[in-house]
């Protein structure tokens, strides 16, 4: 029985397991959203601009594992969504991105709001195509979802001209069937990367985003106990991968190869698990590992093995099992523990080290006045509920912000990758939508949160549970930082001050735009204020927002 493209594009969605489709309606997208009530398993997520949809979406594919789908509206709206974009394939979020395109017919003749869509996200999209008929919408459905969730996974991109959408075919909806594509690593290339470990004096670990999102975290900690290693995360993250109260937790490198190996330093081998690897702000020369150390990686992907360092070892294959496997090499040698031991003493030690001194940081910034971030941090964690799931854009906060809080793991903790900001608010959206059960804390600059203030209105549209935390400054703290680093790096010293990176003048005034979009809101400047605010907005329900004025640059 022939079926209207807009039902097999519904149909093929529903049997890939997509339930949510973010979206900012359009006329091109008038099939889909006629077809809407048709399909009630499928929530429709209203947003006022595309940016904030492909935000959402992108973090609700984190936060689920699953594929989700986000609608556009021809050129400009794809346009708008090109940033999110791009974060969403620096995070690698399996999201099918599809847009409105005019009727075919008159192509030709460049009609209002027509372009060559499949162009524009071409470069920020594993795949890019237009269906050009409507026979072929459902091979073409299936391959872009299989390409989405090919690892690494990554968003695709579907122009739906409006005639495709309105025709009809006797080609349903197909996926490609159930695809195995976590296979156990080889077990020779992992006895090759245990037999290195075991020999090594001084072993560190370097978690990607891929370990939590492949259920490796629990397997990973009896990794990093038995070789007695320290365990770095990526300066920019999506997800906790390694539990950050664990004595052999070391926290973030940082963002250029020469931190990154004085981090390591002392180092004889250092472990790499699913991740790109390395995403540097800053050019510095040299090798990100310190000379002489041995590297070894362990991939879902052969893409990135040894994809910018050449490898002593390399693995491809399922993370958990692969690093499972691992610990299992590991325990099973007496002398290997023993030493891995000794080495565990001397980071927990290390550790503590480091905890008292932030303490004593914390300590002599608590009574400052605006707020310090360091004590903005410990109320936040204060007032939070224990379960609370954490979505991050504090940006210069994050140090405080992981001293503060404990993320045991995959659903903790969601921030964004690629360094493009705005993606704090609009995530939110996505996580909550995905982790109904969870109460949700968004923590963002006063800067990034302009960027998608519009989620704030379908939080209220949409009833979702989130207490979302502006941190006003009134700056952009990141780029005053950056300056000094610019000046410093290029012997460019300047008595310029930091032009343009003010916020004041008119002060943003983020309780009262709150309002205007349905969320109460309140607004907070002393410090023994902040942990009973967001107490109270958790218990209160639906979305609130407070506003806390902290300390700028000094």
């Amino acid at each position: 029985m022939a079926k209207h493209g807009r039902q097999i594009l519904m149909e093929s969605l529903l049997a890939h397991g997509v339930d949510h489709i973010f979206g900012n309606p359009g006329t091109t997208e008038s099939p889909l959203l006629d077809s809407l009530p048709d399909y009630p398993a499928m929530r429709y997520v209203t947003v006022l601009q595309e940016s904030i949809a492909m935000g959402a979406a992108s973090f609700y594919a984190q936060a689920t594992g699953k594929p989700t789908a986000v609608n556009l509206h021809v050129a400009p709206g794809l346009g708008n969504a090109v940033g999110m974009m791009y974060s969403a394939l620096k995070a690698n979020s399996p999201v099918l991105v599809t847009a409105g395109q005019q009727d075919t017919r008159m192509l030709l003749r460049e009609p209002v709001l027509s372009h060559d869509l499949a162009a524009i996200a071409r470069p920020v999209t594993k795949w890019s195509a237009q269906v050009e008929r409507t026979d072929d919408l459902a091979p073409t459905l299936r391959r872009a979802l299989k390409v989405a969730c090919d690892p690494p996974m990554g968003p695709v991109f579907l122009a739906l001209p409006i005639d495709v959408m309105a025709g009809e075919s006797d080609i349903g909806p197909v996926t490609a069937g159930p695809l195995h594509r976590a296979s156990p690593p080889a077990a020779d290339g992992v006895q090759a990367i245990a037999g290195i470990l075991r020999e090594a004096k001084q072993p560190a670990i370097l978690v990607g985003d891929d370990v939590a999102r492949g259920g490796a975290v629990e397997a990973l900690a009896r990794l990093a106990t038995a070789a007695g290693a320290g365990v770095w995360h990526e300066g920019l993250r999506h997800h906790a991968s390694f539990p950050s109260d664990h004595p052999n937790a070391r926290g973030p490198l940082g963002l250029d190869v020469a931190a990154t190996r004085k981090s390591f330093a002392g180092c004889d081998v250092v472990l790499l698990l699913g991740g790109p690897f390395f995403e540097e702000v800053w050019y510095a020369p040299g090798s990100p590992f310190p000379d002489g150390a041995q590297v070894l990686q362990m991939e879902t992907s052969s893409t990135r093995l040894a994809y910018n360092y050449p490898l002593d070892a390399g693995v491809v294959g399922d993370l958990a099992s692969g690093i499972a496997a691992l610990a299992d090499a590991l325990e099973a040698d007496e002398a290997a523990m023993a030493r891995g031991a000794v080495r565990n003493e001397a980071l927990a030690a290390r550790g503590a080290e480091e905890k008292s001194a932030y303490e004593g940081r914390l300590k002599r910034a608590w009574d400052r006045t605006p707020i310090s971030m360091s004590r903005v941090m410990a109320e936040l964690a204060a007032g939070a509920p224990a379960d609370v799931a954490v979505v991050d854009e504090s940006i210069t906060a994050i140090l405080d912000l992981g001293q503060a809080f404990s993320f045991r793991g995959f659903g903790d903790y969601f921030s964004g990758r690629g360094g493009g900001i705005g993606q704090g608010l609009a995530g939110a959206l996505g996580v909550k939508a995905a982790l109904p059960g969870r109460p949700v804390l968004a923590i963002s600059g006063d800067g990034s949160a302009m960027y998608s203030i519009q989620a704030l209105w379908t939080a209220a549209h949409c009833e979702l549970d989130i207490v979302f935390v502006i941190l006003a400054n009134r700056e952009y703290r990141v780029l005053k930082h950056n300056l000094d680093t610019y000046r410093q790096r290029f012997d460019a010293l300047s008595n310029q001050g930091y032009p343009h990176m003010g916020l004041g003048s008119p002060d943003l005034g983020f309780v009262e735009m709150a309002a205007g979009m349905g969320v109460p809101g309140r607004r907070v400047t002393e410090g023994d204020q902040v942990a009973d605010a967001v107490r109270e907005a958790f218990a209160a329900g639906g979305p609130r927002l407070i506003e806390i004025a902290i300390e700028g640059k000094r």
